[in-house]
């Protein structure tokens, strides 16, 4: 039983790599625009210059043999160059992942900190208005478009109030060498390390605050419900006719309980970042894969898309995966 699970899972996971392989290929395509015109720009190009062109990126073959070119390059997991800055499109992938994987990492951190304790606060005060404040809060920061929240944080936090700058990662009179790719280590290593940190978080807390608002807003909601459901178990009246005290209820008894839900919801989530890092990144100018990937749909850069959408797709289905060992771990009736 356990092998034919664990075979039917690899067989899940080969079938949607190869959708990945189809939409990141075929989507792009779908677009208005040609991509040689949009890289000569309003230069005037020859016929025969055009068609030179085409060749040497390979667009001048039936568009099933560049798929069937496309696949087995991306078996060798060679995911080609890009056609605007002739680089390797793995190499830009590496750098600007580093970004992204930087700002999502802090912006769960908020999530999961503030949505635990918000939500286990409105369910142990649940029917009060403190309840209903933060789960009608809760909604609203649901709801809350990302770049209209975004642009407001600007203009009060940066314009109006000078307490974070406007965007980017990093001041462009801090001096830091790039070592690991993520600023907050690489601050350590310039010749001012306090200075160079306290500048990278700076740029790091309102672009993580606003990717953080939507995941926050779920997770305080679902730990919530999950845990009002929890309390009302008889097992918790148990825990309290023991004379345990409140503390040791909550946290040893119906905590684990709780967070079962929660954790998918975590999963589902960690997903959903890298959808709302693409406005966020575009808000605050953040060089990730929001805005890598961004650039080159506006250009028609049809190796990056490809190798975006393929290798985005991939780290959600791993993310997903880690997600169901650990939901097997905090639940061991699953183990079996």
């Amino acid at each position: 039983m356990k092998g034919s699970g664990f075979l039917s899972k690899i067989g899940s996971l080969l079938f949607t790599l190869w959708l990945l392989s189809l939409v990141s290929f075929f989507l792009i395509r779908m677009i208005p625009g040609d991509p040689v015109r949009l890289m000569v720009g309003d230069r005037g190009i020859t016929e025969e210059s055009y068609q030179e062109i085409k060749k040497n990126l390979g667009l001048d073959k039936p568009i099933l043999f560049q798929y069937k070119d496309y696949v087995v390059k991306l078996a060798k997991f060679d995911l080609g160059t890009s056609f605007i800055t002739r680089v390797s499109v793995w190499d830009e992938f590496k750098e600007k992942l580093k970004a992204t994987a930087e700002l999502s990492f802090f912006a769960m951190l908020i999530a999961i900190s503030v949505g635990l304790l918000l939500g286990i606060y409105a369910a142990v005060k649940r029917g009060t208005i403190i309840d209903k404040a933060l789960m009608t809060g809760s909604v609203v920061g649901f709801s809350m478009p990302i770049f209209w929240w975004g642009l407001i944080l600007i203009l009060y936090m940066s314009v109006r109030w000078g307490l974070t700058p406007v965007s980017g990662r990093i001041s462009a009179i801090t001096d830091i060498e790039s070592v690991t790719g993520f600023m907050l280590i690489d601050a350590w290593f310039s010749d001012e390390p306090w200075a160079a940190f306290k500048d990278a978080v700076s740029h790091l807390i309102l672009p993580s605050v606003v990717l953080a608002t939507v995941p926050l807003a779920s997770i305080a909601r679902m730990t919530r419900s999950s845990f009002v459901d929890v309390l009302s178990e008889d097992y918790i009246r148990t825990a309290y006719s023991k004379g345990l005290t409140r503390s040791k209820v909550y946290f040893k008894h119906a905590l684990r309980n709780a967070l079962l839900p929660v954790i998918t919801v975590i999963g589902l989530m960690m997903g959903a970042l890298l959808t709302g890092a693409i406005l966020t990144e575009t808000i605050f100018s953040w060089p990730g894969l929001g805005r890598w990937l961004l650039a080159g749909v506006e250009s028609r850069d049809f190796p990056v898309i490809q190798a975006g959408i393929f290798l985005i797709g991939s780290l959600v289905m791993i993310l997903n995966f880690l997600i169901d060992i650990i939901y097997k771990w905090v639940n061991p009736r699953l183990r079996v």
